[in-house]
């Protein structure tokens, strides 16, 4: 009997393995909730919520929190659901459906990945919190709901336009020249406050409903931006910074990004500088979540985000007289930044809490404007983000992670520091969240002697050496965290990472230099010529990393990533094909290895700058002749954060040299794979690739 125990034994094992290993579709099947947003009364709030490319409205309120569907989108035609936002009686949801906003450039431009007869417009929506059915009520964008609840200002044609909320006819407001943006009703709604930018300053300005007059409040050739209203509607305050075109930086040389922060009275337009960024590095102008975060306060207080001690944090002055007060220190970056309803507060997420490895994290934390008094929410191995307060101000709504479950809304109770997340049971049933390995963080010095961190994922038992996979994000300023992420893009390179990790392969996620959570000097390193892209140090140490871990084969390393990761990739395999055996780079930013090309005798060439010899070493452009690695190009043609052409031009260069690639073309699609099918199209395509020369 014991050989056939023996051989039951051994088939119920192999069964039991094979049950642990899951689809791509399954792990990249997890819904994503976005546009959290509450109601000015009834402890309402409301998501819009990704559950394979149907996009939905969800909402749930006090006191069960039942999660509940409002609309009824049953296609996956990549048609996005953003700026979400209750009437002030909280009874009427608006929100803007199409386009793509997460771009830089045509952000307010149908998209088609679905491939439809027709590209479909960007529209405003409503749907009512209780019972009814969603419609449309005009073409537009950037809807904003008044006072009064009673009319949405929007923007359509770079133009200012109104529509009324029960429906009706859109009428244009008025007509300047520039594109009109950053639209803000005043307290009573009876004034609209823009900003207009005509290229080489930007202005801002105010438009009388009743009157129909418009004007410009402290006009000068500046770029004004990022306007406020005051609590009392009788005065504004907004962005400064120098106007112009100026020439691009060199690469070389790092300048300060000046700043300032001004207030206007409206009854005389006259304009008062308040207050001036420090003239150093990192005085400049924030480039994270939110930017300056400008708001006007309760008690005549302007706040504002500044990384003048070296890291992202909040502060705030008087509006009229005084030095300004940091309110919140320490090494942690702030982000998410949210004024709570009865603006005494600031809510926000920070990589800060009691566990050494938190900077690997976000927490919710809120800082009282006056007091100064400063708290850590949450707490523990779970991720929280983008906190939104309830208008009865005892529950934060925030999204919660942790490294097994994806995202989803969450309950925080103020009273008892309880969090309950809601909305579970939309996650799907197969989905293999059990089976999802819990990355640990790693810290490794990279060549020149600098930190870097960075997550690695593995699955226990296997082969004694196993294949590796390098992991490089875009942006670059960007952190990827100890599970799920809280942003799309990322989230689902989080499951890619799992999947590689659930067959088989050591996975190596790095924060390399010019990302964010690390302070002012990881994120803005200087460079130089004879290194070229120090950030690609970073890279190669993490690939080094991988090799030199015993369970790891050093000759089956790959690497993948997107957009600068994408990049990254590129000058991985072309600079270190010995290191890297292959790799995914997915609509990789190429324009400048595009653009450049090597003088002979450029060593000696005199008027051969500094700059440019970086630039060129920075290239994969440089190194073609040593790229022997294997390599896969996806792309989406219609890609509005890195142009197509950079990987058109990459891939006629391999042919002209006769070099072997694979590629895949997504047409209609952009940057951020907005139907789901094409997502999971390309993330098989990545993995199946990265196997087949990895793991065969």
């Amino acid at each position: 009997m014991k050989p056939v125990l023996s051989l039951v034994l051994l088939l119920f094992l192999l069964v039991q393995s094979h049950a642990q290993h899951f689809s791509m579709e399954q792990v990249t099947s997890f819904p994503f909730p976005s546009e959290l947003t509450a109601a000015p009364m009834g402890d309402r709030f409301a998501w819009a919520m990704n559950e394979k490319g149907l996009r939905n409205v969800y909402v749930a309120e006090a006191p069960t929190f039942t999660p509940r569907r409002v609309t009824e989108f049953d296609k996956d035609d990549g048609q996005e659901i953003t700026g979400l936002q209750f009437t002030p009686d909280g009874e009427t949801l608006i929100f803007v459906r199409g386009g793509e906003h997460g771009s830089n450039w045509e952000r307010s431009v149908g998209i088609n990945p679905s491939q439809e007869t027709f590209i479909p417009k960007i529209e405003i929506w409503k749907v009512p919190f209780s019972e009814g059915k969603a419609e449309v009520l005009a073409e537009g964008d950037d809807a904003l709901v008044s006072p009064d609840g009673k009319l949405i200002a929007f923007i359509k044609n770079r133009q200012a336009w109104s529509v009324p909320v029960q429906g009706g006819l859109a009428a244009q407001m008025f007509e300047i020249k520039g594109t009109v943006g950053a639209l803000a009703w005043s307290p009573n709604g009876d004034q609209l406050l823009f900003s207009v930018n005509r290229s080489t300053h930007s202005l801002i300005g105010v438009y009388a409903l009743e009157t129909k007059d418009m004007h410009y409040l402290a006009p000068s050739f500046s770029r004004d931006y990022s306007p406020k209203w005051s609590p009392d509607g009788q005065k504004v305050t907004f962005i400064r910074r120098p106007g112009g075109n100026p020439e691009p930086q060199p690469i070389l040389e790092q300048r300060h990004n000046p700043w300032e922060i001004w207030t206007v009275e409206l009854a005389t337009g006259e304009g008062k500088l308040r207050w001036k960024a420090p003239e150093t590095l990192r005085g400049s102008i924030s480039t994270t979540h939110g930017g300056a975060n400008l708001h006007w306060a309760a008690n005549n207080q302007i706040v504002y985000l500044s990384y003048e001690d070296g890291w992202p944090h909040l502060y705030a002055m008087h509006a009229d007289q005084g030095p300004s007060r940091q309110l919140t220190q320490g090494n942690f970056m702030v982000e998410h930044v949210q004024l709570t309803p009865d603006g005494q507060s600031l809510l926000f997420s920070a990589n800060t809490g009691p566990l050494e490895d938190d900077i690997d994290r976000r927490h919710i934390g809120s800082v009282n404007i006056l007091t100064g008094n400063f708290e850590i929410w949450s707490q523990g191995e779970s991720i929280e983000t983008n906190p939104v307060m309830l208008s009865g101000m005892s529950h934060i709504v925030c999204l919660s992670s942790t490294a097994q479950r994806p995202l989803l809304p969450t309950v925080l109770s103020l009273a008892e520091r309880r969090m309950t997340v809601i909305a579970e049971d939309l996650v799907p049933r197969d989905f293999p969240q059990s089976e999802l390995v819990i990355p640990k963080q790693v810290v490794f010095k990279s060549a020149d002697g600098l930190n870097v961190h960075a997550q690695i994922f593995e699955k226990e038992g296997g082969s004694d050496k196993k294949p590796a996979v390098l992991f490089v994000h875009g942006g670059p300023q960007r952190q990827m965290l100890l599970g799920w992420h809280y942003g799309d893009y990322y989230s689902n390179a989080y499951a890619i990472n799992q999947y590689l990790a659930n067959k088989g392969f050591v996975v190596l996620s790095v924060n390399f230099r010019l990302g964010i959570g690390y302070g002012y000097e990881f994120h803005k390193a200087p460079r130089t010529y004879w290194q070229g892209a120090e950030e690609y140090l970073d890279v190669k140490a993490a690939g080094e990393y991988l090799a030199s871990l015993a369970q790891v084969d050093p000759i089956k390393i790959g690497i993948y990533g997107g957009s600068y990761g994408g990049y990254l990739t590129a000058l991985a395999l072309a600079k270190d094909a010995e290191l890297f055996a292959a790799g995914v780079d997915i609509h990789g930013v190429h324009e400048l290895s595009s653009r450049l090309e090597m003088p002979d005798g450029f060593e000696k060439a005199p008027d051969f700058e500094k700059a440019q010899r970086t630039a060129y070493y920075s290239s994969p452009l440089a190194y073609l002749d040593t790229w022997k690695s294997p390599v896969l190009f996806i792309h989406g043609d219609d890609d509005r954060n890195v142009q197509v052409s950079h990987t058109t031009d990459l891939i006629r260069r391999f042919e002209d040299r006769k070099m072997p690639f694979e590629a895949l073309i997504i047409p209609d699609d952009t940057h951020h794979w907005m139907k789901y099918a094409n997502l999971v199209k390309v993330n098989q395509a990545t993995v199946e690739f990265l196997r087949k020369h990895l793991q065969p």
